[in-house]
């Protein structure tokens, strides 16, 4: 598994720019489906064809980033924001550009509260000497992300972009294990969740599935004094309840407490206070779709070391396989 997840973290893939990422997935499986395509929103859709309900099963390709707004005449970058980054996290961070490119994040030497450190007092330092000389490198328009190579430690992962290529290895390692079922399996993995929901939307649209599944990271609650939530790292997959884009269609989310429980898999119950994912966009597409989400638990999300437990995404694997394999 951690091997799956290294090839996919360190794949380049901001919201909009999932190219690079949906080739290293078709790489792993396209000999493993029966059909493998990329639609118009660019999400890749990976088919095990079967006479059987259709089932979608989502996870979103891209990541949150920086977009380059002006370059001045020192050949500093201004920059805006690709989903939700907070300008104080990404405070002294090294970025890359898909071109190799790398950067680093300050603020402006004036600023005297460090609260006021947002997006228009800060800029990417790309060791550029001039203007003409940083448009050699990058323009306008141009994304980047944070940098790091992903560390397994003590059985758990520590990279950037965790949310949400996890949740695409996780498909990627279900669908090489061709689970045998008559239904008909939808591995989609989906493009510019992080700024709206909107590949999934288009997807689910497409595929008209009987019933679909977003799988993505959600907060734990077992940090030092950090909000009361009832996820934990490491106890296994979380089947989400509510959170702030759905409330997971009943009949979902039954099925996947009982697959857990009849195959002994650790499970736990979501309810996310904010946030969303993928099943936010899929259950009011065409009518309305039965919806539910399967969460990965991980500390730090949307920073440049967010954290996972291979157990947890391993158990993710078991559970998704049960879940489709059910009548």
């Amino acid at each position: 598994m951690f091997d799956t997840i290294k090839k996919l973290v360190n794949a380049f893939g901001p919201s909009g720019c999932e190219k690079q990422v949906a080739e290293v997935i078709t790489q792993m499986i396209k000999d493993k489906v029966d059909e493998i395509y990329t639609d118009a929103m660019g999400n890749l859709i990976a088919v095990k064809k079967g006479s059987g309900k259709k089932i979608m099963l989502a996870a979103h390709m891209d990541e949150i980033g920086l977009i380059v707004s002006y370059i001045d005449e020192k050949g500093f970058l201004r920059f805006g924001t690709v989903g939700g980054v907070s300008p104080l996290i990404a405070l002294g961070q090294r970025v890359v550009f898909e071109n190799g490119t790398t950067g680093v994040v300050w603020y402006e030497e004036n600023l005297e509260n460090m609260k006021d450190a947002k997006p228009d007092k800060m800029y990417i330092d790309i060791a550029a000497k001039s203007r003409d000389e940083a448009m050699k490198m990058v323009n306008v328009g141009d994304m980047a992300v944070f940098a790091g190579e992903p560390v397994e430690q003590n059985g758990r992962v520590i990279s950037k972009a965790l949310d949400d290529r996890v949740g695409c290895a996780i498909l990627a390692e279900l669908a090489m294990k061709r689970p045998e079922t008559d239904n008909e399996i939808y591995y989609v993995f989906t493009t510019q969740e992080e700024v709206g929901l909107r590949g999934a939307r288009t997807a689910a649209f497409g595929i008209m599935p009987d019933l679909a599944l977003a799988i993505d990271v959600t907060r734990t609650g077992d940090t030092p004094s950090c909000t009361h939530r009832p996820v934990v790292l490491g106890e296994g997959p979380a089947v989400k309840v509510k959170d702030s884009s759905v409330i997971a269609h009943p009949r979902i989310r039954d099925r996947l407490v009982d697959c857990a429980k009849e195959n002994g898999i650790p499970y736990q119950l979501e309810v996310l206070e904010r946030g969303g994912t993928d099943a936010g966009s899929i259950h009011i597409t065409a009518g309305g779709i039965p919806t539910g989400a399967v969460s990965i638990p991980s500390r730090f999300i949307h920073c440049p070391a967010e954290m996972i437990d291979l157990n947890d995404a391993e158990n993710t694997v078991r559970l998704l396989e049960a879940f489709v394999k059910a009548r």
